[in-house]
């Protein structure tokens, strides 16, 4: 009777510890599950930067009033981009652009005999309104819409005598995409058309003269993405 109450007792000793170890067991799995969906499911931050090298490409349009067949024609220049984006949803985020460039301004047309006209810096944020397309994994496209205000700063005279372009808004367009390659990082592609015509005075050989400068241009850009 000894002997088989003592095989109960074993026998129930060895069901508790098998007991034990299985509820252990499944309590760890079931950590590591809940880990890993709140790694899914984690939300990501509203913020997001970029990094792009921007290379502008100007329209060849504009004039001078009161000087017939007058053109106007302005380099291109390669320059880094910073932008800033704040995502108030998974599909729509509003973009801030930052970068700053120059444009040499050459006469043409009945005006090409002056050649350098004179070189002008402008600062152009712009704020764009975008929608993300999300349903292509890795791959987020984007288009947007927006505003821009230009600064023209350090204006040089080439050959006129005195060059004043005056800061305007103008209008923008975008597309582009974000390629993801982990959670936070990213390489991206970006197109820009800046709708941008600002107003000139311009001084040549003694006469004060006006007239528009149809810069319209397009911004083209590589980098690398970063969301936080």
């Amino acid at each position: 009777m000894a002997k088989k109450r003592m095989g109960v007792a074993r026998a129930a000793a060895l069901l508790i510890m098998v007991g034990q170890q299985a509820v252990a067991a499944d309590l760890e799995q079931a950590a590591s599950v809940q880990q890993a969906e709140d790694w899914v499911t984690e939300a990501p931050s509203p913020w997001q930067v970029r990094l792009r090298a921007l290379g502008v490409i100007t329209e060849d349009s504009g004039y001078v009033n009161a000087v017939p067949d007058s053109g106007l024609s302005y380099s291109d220049t390669l320059t880094p981009e910073l932008d800033i984006s704040y995502f108030f949803t998974d599909n729509i985020a509003t973009e801030l652009i930052l970068g700053t460039t120059y444009a040499n301004i050459d006469g043409q047309g009945s005006i090409g005999g002056l050649g350098k006209v004179g070189k002008v810096w402008l600062l152009p944020p712009t704020l764009t309104l975008q929608y993300h397309f999300t349903n292509l994994g890795a791959f987020k496209p984007y288009v947007g819409a927006g505003v821009n205000y230009t600064i023209f700063y350090n204006q040089d005279a080439g050959s006129a005598d005195a060059l004043k372009v005056k800061n305007t808004f103008g209008t923008a367009l975008q597309v582009g995409f974000d390629y993801m390659v982990d959670q936070h990082w990213g390489v991206n592609f970006d197109v820009k058309k800046l709708f941008l015509k600002p107003n000139f005075d311009v001084t040549v050989d003694g006469a004060k003269l006006t007239g528009k400068a149809a810069l319209d241009p397009w911004l083209i850009g590589a980098g690398v993405t970063y969301r936080f």
